[in-house]
């Protein structure tokens, strides 16, 4: 992929995380900040990339124009889908961003399988969890205590899972890891007696420091500006050691977003969110020095997934 591709990809996510709008000050933050990292990441001279997008100076005729193979295509769209459906379903505004890409990129029928193949991820969160809400409801008044080694467990698991995940060439398999973590949050947080909606869940994982859109924008971009997306078959084996940094992100984030929740919850959620936003960069810290030591077990679980099952693997995660 060339560098003019690779940017007119990146142009086009970023198109796609502000075209409904919506978004709260904090993550645009967070995406400026993930556009100029990946920025420097792969060497482009990108500082205004960022404030091209926000300020209207790309269109999308400009982005399609370089985007010159199908694989190319077909890869910025799938990635534009997923950032619109990172926090949630689409938006009418989405929905119609996303046909006008296809269009300007000539994309046939099976681009608009894949967006309702993500919209039934972004559709996989928890029957209980499934309101809009931001109230927090006790299950029980005396619920029992859980088993906090299991709790531990069930954390671990989730964190190698999602860090296979983001080893996979599939843009699919990324975005699978925000609403594993969203379940995971809401597993602990019914452990400790509380009936979570999918509301209150993005909340904490905003407050602790976690978007939605740009966490899957650097999940991804890391992927992308490693050469990883789009690759198949044994390319996967062959580059599991290169992205072996990629997966401790998505392995530490998920390991710190669980024992936050922890402690969150067995404490009554009495954690100010100063005090979450610190915590949670801590335990990240200590999720990045165990990565290495559960590399092996994150690139075994890469090794027995399966692409095609992704959205089964949420459902029933």
């Amino acid at each position: 992929m060339t560098p003019s591709e690779t940017r007119a990809i990146v142009s086009l996510s970023l198109l796609a995380a502000f075209v409904d709008g919506e978004k709260h000050e904090r993550e645009r933050a967070e995406i400026k900040r993930i556009a100029e990292g990946l920025s420097q990441a792969d060497g482009m001279n990108l500082p205004t990339l960022y404030q091209d997008v926000l300020m209207k100076r790309v269109s999308l005729a400009s982005v399609a124009g370089e985007l010159k193979s199908t694989e190319s295509k077909q890869l910025a769209y799938e990635m534009a889908v997923c950032v619109c459906d990172a926090d949630g379903t689409q938006s009418d505004a989405e929905r119609m961003f996303l046909a006008d890409v296809r269009s300007s990129l000539g994309l046939d029928a099976s681009a608009a399988q894949f967006s309702q193949q993500a919209e039934e991820i972004a559709a996989a969160v928890p029957a209980a969890a499934a309101g809009t809400a931001t109230a927090v409801a006790p299950v029980a008044a005396a619920a029992p205590s859980p088993d906090s080694a299991e709790l531990d467990k069930s954390i671990l698991n989730a964190s190698i899972l999602n860090g296979a995940l983001e080893l996979l060439p599939e843009t699919l398999s990324t975005m699978a890891i925000i609403p594993l973590q969203m379940k995971l949050v809401y597993r602990i947080g019914k452990a400790y007696g509380y009936e979570l909606d999918s509301g209150h869940v993005k909340d904490f994982l905003a407050t602790v420091g976690v978007g939605l859109t740009s966490q899957y924008l650097e999940q991804a971009g890391r992927k992308l500006l490693g050469g990883l997306l789009g690759r198949m078959g044994g390319g996967l084996l062959r580059g599991l050691g290169n992205q072996a940094v990629s997966s401790g992100m998505s392995f530490a984030s998920t390991y710190a977003l669980g024992h936050v929740a922890k402690r969150y919850y067995a404490g009554g959620r009495t954690l100010s969110a100063q005090m979450l936003k610190e915590t949670f960069s801590g335990v990240v810290q200590e999720g990045k020095s165990l990565q290495t030591q559960y590399l092996p077990a994150i690139q075994e679980k890469a090794r027995t997934l399966d692409a095609g099952k992704v959205l089964s693997l949420v459902r029933g995660a």
